[in-house]
């Protein structure tokens, strides 16, 4: 049990953290209506997400936006006949962004945003179980940042992203049909009959997980930053590229603690620690732990054309460096646990992210948004684990913004994203017979709806 729960732990926290759809796309409601493109296009105090050298071009002295989606994604399992569906919460993204024109060629700003993040939750005895429960995942990273005009067409930005997070994640030591099995194991036990006969009617009854291990873990504050250059090519064309850095987010003190499913199992499991060594459930609550987690780089090359005042048309390519989780590495902060630190390969590999967009301008009021995007999944099929299922996705968007008064606009959009379903497998030690390997497989597949509301004032 102890080599169970370590492994518990380190499961949990890499797959889980990191799996793909842990990077955030809603960052404006205006952009998101356009498919979230914007590296070749001046937005104002928004350039600073999308490319810091775009935020020199402010047509005001002053530029604020802020902004909240309301996500609500799922994912389903099958496997011969059977099926689970996750019952997510709603996760609510949000940014705020604050633009300002000190001389014509110079401009700063600052920003908060979350662009990594995760809600997941499976019913409480589904078949994966022990391999994952839910998991609540936040990041905000805040960015003041510089730009500057060089030529009438060529201009550069620099942001410093400060980034900080926390995560709440639990799975079950073991599935029910696992705790079944002990029963046997209990029958060979010398105990007195009437606590034999308790114990295996104990098991016989539960129809939950016998344990969790929830663990909680807040990052502190940690740097990177945010590059950009962008270039008029024409008065029609205009072209850049920015760069995010990766972040080594760094958990010094996560806690874990145990949840039983009810007091009759919890002294069956203490009975057994006592009896047969090898499923004693150590007391891991009262240690912490420490890991690094990597958030990966950011690379885009974008380009929009403009051929009429009316219309807009933008491409970006973002390449994503996911190899940076190449491994996990969870150290234990108390040696008299006897611990030692693990390292697993994860393996993960970079991808692509094709985005196109447009705008037209209907009227001197309204604005009309729509964009589609293909999302490339970092997660190879041999390491494939229902944490937060990856796949190849699609994403089909559409937006608008109404201006009642000048300078002031609200804008709308709605996203939405459906996975392309595939097989994966992931293999792990049995829980009962540590020796024996099983293997977790099926088909995924996923979906998401994602609305957004902004609103942006000038002066």
């Amino acid at each position: 049990m102890r080599k169970l729960m370590i492994w518990v732990l380190a499961c949990i926290l890499g797959n889980s953290v990191f799996a793909e759809g842990y990077q955030v796309n809603v960052l404006s409601a205006k952009q998101t209506g356009m498919g979230h493109v914007g590296t070749g296009m001046k937005l104002g105090a928004e350039s600073m997400h999308f490319n810091p050298a775009g935020l020199v071009w402010l047509n005001n002295h002053m530029d604020i936006s802020v902004g909240v989606s309301a996500v609500a994604a799922k994912a389903k399992y099958t496997h011969d006949g059977y099926s689970a569906k996750t019952d997510n919460p709603l996760s609510t993204p949000l940014y705020a962004y604050a633009g300002y024109r000190i001389y014509d060629n110079l401009a700063a700003g600052i920003s908060l945003t979350t662009p990594y993040g995760n809600g997941l939750k499976w019913p409480k005895n589904w078949a994966g179980v022990n391999l994952i429960q839910d998991i609540s995942l936040r990041s905000y990273v805040l960015q003041p940042t510089l730009s500057y005009k060089i030529t009438d067409k060529l201009s550069v930005g620099v942001g410093l992203m400060l980034a900080i997070g926390n995560v709440n994640l639990s799975r079950a030591l073991m599935s029910t049909a696992d705790f079944q099995m002990i029963g046997n194991i209990i029958e060979q036990l010398p105990l007195p009959e009437e606590q034999k006969n308790y114990f295996v009617e104990t098991i016989r009854d539960n129809k939950f997980p016998p344990a969790a291990a929830t663990l909680d873990g807040k990052a502190g504050v940690r740097a990177g930053f945010n590059i950009g250059v962008l270039y008029d090519i024409s008065d029609k064309v205009s072209v850049g590229i920015s760069y995010r850095s990766k972040i080594k987010m760094r958990v010094k003190e996560g806690d874990a603690s145990l949840d039983y499913a009810n007091r009759a199992v919890e002294d069956l499991m203490g009975t057994l620690g006592k009896l047969a060594p090898m499923f004693a459930v150590p007391k891991y609550d009262q240690g912490s732990f420490r890991a690094e987690l990597p958030l990966p780089s950011n690379t885009t090359i974008g380009v929009s054309y403009r051929p009429t005042n009316r219309w807009e048309l933008a491409l970006d390519l973002q390449y994503v460096g996911w190899n940076a989780y190449d491994s996990l590495n969870v150290y234990f902060n108390e040696p008299e646990l006897g611990i030692s630190p693990i390292k697993a390969k994860k393996d993960y590999k970079n991808t692509i992210i094709a985005r196109i967009g447009a705008e037209y301008k209907a009227t001197d009021r309204l604005d009309v948004r729509a964009g589609v995007y293909f999302d490339q999944s970092p997660i190879r099929k041999n390491n494939y684990n229902p944490e937060t299922p990856g796949m190849n996705k699609i994403g089909m968007s559409a937006g608008l913004s109404f201006e009642p008064y000048k300078n002031l606009q609200f804008d709308f959009a709605f996203l939405y994203i459906q996975g392309i379903g595939r097989d994966g497998s992931y293999t792990y030690n049995n829980i009962v017979i540590p020796t024996q390997i099983d293997t977790f497989s099926g088909h995924y597949t996923s979906s998401a709806i994602t609305a957004s509301l902004g609103v942006s004032y000038k002066f």
